[in-house]
């Protein structure tokens, strides 16, 4: 199937065919769901143009099968999946499962996952050593981005990507690791001893227990906060072809190694337009105090001569509502009813939400609290830095970034990402020598 479409000269530049309006025929390739997509890759070939599209919001820059999301509909589905069914029956490492292979496992296929993922839970004990090489007051994001990348160093013998069995390898690595370095960078910034991974407890729970535990006690994992923790990193596993899963495949594509794409989508992560949300909400309750607070608050939001933003409401991508969200409110409430923790920013949130669901200013403008929302207010109760946050989202995205990653390798139509531009500098000119400038 082919489509016409009429490129109209702009009058930017002297590139072949320009000055002459011109037809040019463009296949469409048809996905299972989702938009038609123009095939422009003969486009400069055929008409010595490029396409102009800032942000990529209009691109497909790649073929995948993993997660689709209908923000029209609130739809976010992973290998097909709804991501609520996948929160409500399935556990963390059956959707890295899924991510990583394209089917849910069966019962003995789990086991043999679970297994020889927490196998690989424990890092070099030379890694510790780039800890001590930070500042104990450096964000754990700039430690986690850091650490990550330098894994390269300790795991070489599982870095040629053209060997299916090396990426497998890498892929339960980084998996298992992810949580034992965010612990790490917790326990560094905290000045407590470094807590050994585990294996006996789940993904999650062992994840707490480094995080949380001391040498000097017992420390036991509360279920209820360890079912949140595992549904937080299943809602957070992957979100298509955002900033940061564009960077790990844009990375990947020059033939990295996958420890320095993962890093490159840690980076990218740390930015606050991408993962820095959640913090953004807590600041955001802490700026207001009190629920007292909260009226005032909201009026501020609701003046448009005001430059009040309201954080962790509504989404850029989901237009009617988040899906992951209403999971995510059901277990914050949860959480909050075991802890039974004082704290004025959490009464802020729950009179913040309170407002966005009766009040027709924020019922009429789609703002309803998103993902981001429930989960800062869950880290806050369960006593995880708000600094901390992006670290958390990073752990749960690994798998995510993995997937798409192992994808792009395997992709016969994959080249190195090279995006072009629209040049607007100066023409060609000659250099004048110094004595005349």
């Amino acid at each position: 199937m082919a489509n016409v479409v009429k490129l109209k000269n702009g009058g930017a530049g002297d590139n072949k065919g320009s000055g002459n309006d011109m037809s040019v025929t463009l296949p469409v390739l048809h996905g299972t769901v989702g938009p038609d997509v123009l095939d422009v890759r003969a486009l400069y070939k055929n008409t010595g143009k490029f396409t102009y599209d800032p942000g990529f919001m209009s691109t497909a820059a790649c073929q995948s099968g993993i997660t689709y999301i209908d923000g029209d509909k609130g739809e976010l589905l992973y290998r097909g999946y709804p991501i609520e069914q996948l929160a409500e029956k399935s556990s963390y490492l059956e959707v890295c499962y899924l991510l990583l292979f394209g089917e849910l496992p069966n019962r003995a296929q789990l086991e043999e996952f679970e297994d020889t993922v927490m196998d690989h839970t424990m890092v070099h004990e030379q890694v510790a050593t780039f800890y001590h090489g930070f500042r104990p007051d450096a964000h754990p994001m700039s430690i986690l981005c850091g650490v990550t990348g330098a894994l390269a160093s300790f795991y070489h013998d599982s870095t040629d990507i053209h060997n299916p069995r090396h990426r497998e390898v890498t892929a339960y690595r980084l998996i298992a690791k992810m949580p034992t370095l965010v612990a790490m960078a917790h326990k560094y910034s905290m000045g407590q001893p470094f807590m050994y991974p585990d294996n006996n407890l789940s993904y999650a729970g062992n994840f707490l227990r480094m995080m949380f535990a001391v040498p000097t006690k017992d420390y036991e994992v509360n279920p209820i906060v360890e079912q949140a923790m595992d549904r937080i990193f299943t809602l957070h596993a992957d979100h298509e072809q955002n900033a940061s899963t564009s960077t790990v495949r844009l990375a990947g594509s020059s033939g990295a190694n996958p420890f320095a794409c993962i890093a490159a989508g840690v980076a990218t992560l740390w930015g606050p337009l991408h993962g820095g949300a959640n913090e953004a909400v807590l600041k955001m309750l802490q700026e207001i105090k009190n629920e007292k607070n909260v009226p005032a608050f909201i009026d501020k939001v609701k003046d448009k001569l005001s430059d009040t933003k309201l954080m962790g409401f509504g989404h850029r991508v989901y237009k009617n509502f988040d899906p992951r969200a209403k999971i995510m409110r059901e277990t914050c409430h949860d959480v909050l009813k075991e802890l039974n923790v004082s704290d004025p920013a959490l009464d802020v949130a729950l009179r913040l939400e309170e407002v966005a669901l009766s009040d027709p200013y924020f019922i009429e403008r789609k703002l309803y609290p998103n993902v981001d929302f429930y989960s800062g207010i869950i880290l806050r109760a369960i006593g995880i830095p708000t600094p901390m946050f992006t670290c958390l989202f990073a752990l749960a995205r690994t798998t995510g970034w993995i997937a798409h990653w192992m994808e792009m390798i395997g992709e016969p139509e994959q080249k190195i990402g090279r995006p072009r531009q629209l040049y607007t500098g100066p023409v060609r000119r000659d250099v004048v020598p110094l004595p005349k400038r």
